[in-house]
């Protein structure tokens, strides 16, 4: 019972969590509308690799330290600046437009294992968020940090992203190709979604510099 429930919790919160609008969703359609689904799933497993690392971490030092206000802080600014750049690295102007998309076509020679490796190294957000959900379910009783139990959890956890990028990005194909909404409103509109990501980031930032 003890393992279903590590890996029903783990599963559920990576689920909800992967699924809201984020820039590893949007390159992860990129990937597949240029390509095809089985790229997709290379990129897929990529992104939970390094979150498999990220959250085993967690364990490590979520018994050995509280994250400190100043790296808390430290961490939030990089995520703003990497969300403005990539905002602006996706705003389309004609120049920008042009370079997006040598940029893009080069990006994809690499293999999309690859690039799920990077961008999901670049995630550094991912930190704090499963840093504080780990110490909260285990204080909470919620998982067992025992180790076989732990690695369910885990496991849960990266099946959930998997599954949650997935889907998103299959909807959101299939949404394009019946042009409810067209792929170029998507490619051209993209950097605001970027840019209000990334002042909401500097808004929690301001308000925990206030409290």
């Amino acid at each position: 019972m003890k393992y279903l429930k590590n890996f029903i919790v783990g599963f559920l919160i990576s689920f909800v969590g992967s699924i809201p609008l984020g820039y590893l969703n949007f390159i992860g359609f990129e990937i597949y509308n240029k390509s095809n689904l089985i790229k997709l799933l290379y990129y897929l497993f990529g992104v939970v690799i390094i979150e498999g690392i990220v959250i085993s971490s967690t364990f490590y030092f979520a018994n050995k330290l509280i994250l400190n206000s100043k790296l808390k802080r430290s961490i939030s600014i990089f995520s703003i600046i990497f969300l403005i750049f990539i905002a602006i690295y996706f705003y389309p102007s004609e120049y920008q437009s042009a370079k997006k998309h040598h940029n893009l076509a080069t990006s994809l020679i690499y293999p999309p294992f690859i690039i799920g490796l990077i961008v999901s190294s670049l995630n550094f957000s991912q930190i704090p968020f499963w840093l504080g959900w780990t110490i909260f379910l285990v204080n909470e009783n919620y998982i067992s940090s025992l180790k076989s139990l732990k690695y369910i959890y885990i496991l849960g956890t990266l099946m959930g992203t998997f599954s949650g990028m997935l889907l998103f990005v299959l909807l959101l194909k299939k949404i394009t190709n019946q042009g409810i909404i067209s792929h170029n409103f998507i490619s051209n509109n993209i950097w605001i979604l970027f840019f209000v990501l990334a002042l909401f980031q500097l808004f929690q930032l301001l308000k925990i510099r206030k409290t």
